[in-house]
């Protein structure tokens, strides 16, 4: 655990973004989309799903609605509030840590870590429980950004998230855009190394080559369904977000070919 980092108890609070029904939807469908291919089903029917730092609850509802029985974890308890209040009747909501997941071991088969792991104190302990509480054949989606992404997605501000702690902070300070950088991003070898306990996949690619059928229209141009397969491979660890799923124990996408296939990292 760092030390001088607090925990954000009240995230959804802090950035409208968390409230965006729209955009976080459009986000379920991308990761839907991809636990879809790497199970080989059409749907989350008989599984069960956990949504890490869930907030206001849209997309543990988008996976109860696939099908899955789905329980939602997190420390922000106003967004939690919201999504009891909207989706309660689907979705089994928990306050909870990350570190300290409220669910027994090996109890679920999907577990969703979708841009969490730069907010909280502890990753390293969070991954871990999350592979406890994950059954040997499970799969975990991460969507994860990195340190050496262009454009810091909080603030928008060019390679913020390149700098040391107190050259950042005064990035902030001097744009006006905060005092403080508290998100903790890590490099692409850094993230290889914090989910080394799984089998990892590389979606990244194959979402650049597809995205209306993976659902990421929204932020993917079409043009890139045009570019050729050697050249999106090489292109994806430039992106701004890796899509990765990672298997508890041995395991393959069990999906169709795609015209970029998954890259597999681990071995």
């Amino acid at each position: 655990m760092t030390a001088d980092r607090e925990e954000q108890l009240a995230y959804s609070e802090q950035m409208a973004a968390m409230l965006d029904e729209t955009k976080r939807r459009h986000k379920a469908r991308k990761i839907l989309a991809v636990l879809r291919h790497a199970f080989g089903r059409p749907d989350l029917t008989g599984l069960r799903a956990l949504d890490v730092g869930c907030s206001a609850g849209f997309i543990a509802d988008e996976l109860a609605l696939a099908g899955a029985q789905t329980t939602g974890v997190d420390i922000d308890e106003p967004g939690l509030a919201r999504a009891r209040e909207r989706f309660g009747d689907r979705v089994d909501f928990r306050q909870g840590r990350g570190e300290a997941l409220p669910l027994p071991d090996e109890s679920v088969d999907v577990v969703v870590l979708n841009h969490i792991y730069e907010h909280v104190v502890d990753p390293e302990a969070v991954v871990a429980d999350i592979h406890r509480v994950l059954r040997p054949g499970g799969a975990l989606y991460l969507g994860v950004g990195h340190r050496h992404q262009l454009v810091e997605p909080h603030y928008r501000l060019p390679l913020l998230s390149w700098l040391p702690q107190g050259a950042a902070d005064r990035y902030l300070q001097v744009t006006g855009r905060g005092e403080h950088y508290y998100e903790h991003y890590s490099s692409r070898p850094g993230l290889r190394r914090l989910f080394a306990a799984y089998d990892l996949w590389d979606y990244t690619a194959p979402v650049l080559a597809d995205p209306a059928a993976f659902s990421g229209d929204d932020q993917v141009p079409a043009w890139m369904a045009r570019v050729p397969q050697r050249v999106l491979t090489a292109a994806a660890p430039l992106a701004p977000t890796y899509i990765w799923v990672g298997f508890k124990g041995a395991g393959r996408p069990a999906g169709p070919p795609l015209r970029v296939p998954p890259r597999h990292l681990s071995g």
